[in-house]
């Protein structure tokens, strides 16, 4: 048998996890001259730098006028809880969940927020729950993209214009990735380490009319922490929305994040960003319609993120395997690649069924991609060899 050769070229940034992601292409620490270092991020120095990351998110993204955008803590985590901490309970509840960030949306409103109607629909990896089951009348939360499962939506064809609940959307994976149709979102999450490849510990809160609305005429009846609070004396609380933070930013991250604003415009902005993305995942889509050992954890191809592709292995003899077996090959592979610098943080989410994650957001160039598949399919050879009885 021919010895499985390794391949000569390597990724120039074998960077592609999930989250943190790569940093936007070119960048260096120098791009973090100008930051507000040992400055107050009340000056109006500061707040001036924070409004600019506001303007930009929604000059890049397309916001409209009438929505409002805050940086929160503790990234999107932090923005998806102060959503749901401060705008349900007016309504009954229905949570998505077709992987472990919505399934953990769900059990934060099921049982520390304790709301007693709410359902969840629910689906296993690799398929969207029915969506013709949503009940509007409820507020609705969900994620666009699954990023651990590889499923993202199509369109918001099924949120009906004439929605009583809330439609509360965590977009942390598919921001600056996919067309958001905002007239169907009140609410939408994202954070700096995803798409635009900026630093984690922040997130975006974006609030439509209706979310405004829903917070100046409902009281939670639960008590909110001063991170939570975006009301006082029953009116939105406007700082946060013009660059006033709740808490302390970190203005070296706000730096970086006006970086990759910069450098989204410089690409062409949204859709510049969307081509890349596209790009992107249609190298790794070539590459699985010639390759045996590999499939989609995805079952439906218009539902497939173009961002966090997640990956199964389909080879029988590895199929046979048990789950400990499996995931115990499937370690080796990404430690291969690793060892290799070949490839960094390719393994697929705890959560998730065993395989391979890897990001395909606007950072990641194609030629790294292209550079990356010939890798791929020798270090599974080597593990094939080792671990297969027929090899």
């Amino acid at each position: 048998m021919r010895p499985n050769q390794k391949p000569d070229r390597k990724p120039d940034r074998p960077n592609f996890s999930s989250g943190p992601c790569a940093k936007r292409p070119g960048w260096s620490p120098d791009a973090l001259a100008n930051a507000s270092l040992g400055r107050s991020h009340r000056s109006a120095e500061g707040k001036a730098r924070l409004l600019s990351a506001i303007e930009g998110t929604r000059e890049v993204l397309g916001v409209p006028d009438d929505y409002r955008i805050a940086i929160v803590p503790a990234s999107d985590t932090g923005a998806v809880e102060m959503a749901l901490w401060s705008l349900l309970g007016a309504r009954g509840v229905d949570v998505l969940a077709w992987e472990s960030f919505g399934a953990g949306w769900a059990t934060d409103i099921t049982k520390q927020l304790k709301l007693p109607d709410t359902r969840l629909l629910d689906a296993d990896y690799g398929l969207l729950p029915d969506l013709g089951e949503v009940n509007f009348d409820n507020d609705v939360v969900f994620c666009w993209n699954g990023t651990t499962s590889g499923v993202r939506l199509a369109d918001a064809d099924w949120i009906p214009d004439d929605r009583a609940g809330l439609a509360i959307c965590d977009a942390t994976s598919a921001a600056f990735a996919m067309e958001l149709p905002w007239d169907k979102l009140d609410v939408v999450t994202f954070s700096w380490q995803k798409v635009l490849g900026g630093e984690a510990a922040h997130g975006m809160l974006i609030l439509g009319p209706r979310a405004v609305e829903r917070l100046e005429s409902h009281t939670p009846s639960w008590p909110l922490p001063k991170i939570f609070r975006l009301t006082k004396g029953g009116k939105l609380q406007e700082g946060p929305f013009k660059g006033e933070t709740i808490n302390t930013p970190s203005m070296l991250c706000v730096e970086d994040y006006l970086d990759t604003l910069a450098w989204a415009r410089s690409v062409g902005g949204l859709e510049g960003l969307i081509k890349r993305v596209n790009g992107n995942a249609g190298v790794l889509e070539g590459w699985v319609a010639k390759t045996d050992w590999i499939g989609y954890v995805a079952r439906d191809g218009a539902n497939r993120s173009t961002t966090s592709v997640c990956l199964s292995i389909v080879d029988d003899w590895f199929t046979a395997l048990s789950d400990a077996d499996g995931n115990a090959v499937a370690k080796q592979l990404v430690a291969l690649l690793e060892s290799e610098a070949a490839a960094l943080d390719i393994g697929g989410h705890r959560d998730a069924p065993t395989g391979l994650r890897i990001w395909c957001g606007a950072t990641v160039e194609q030629s790294d991609l292209e550079a990356l598949l010939p890798w791929l399919d020798w270090a599974y050879g080597e593990v094939k060899a080792k671990f297969s009885p027929a090899a």
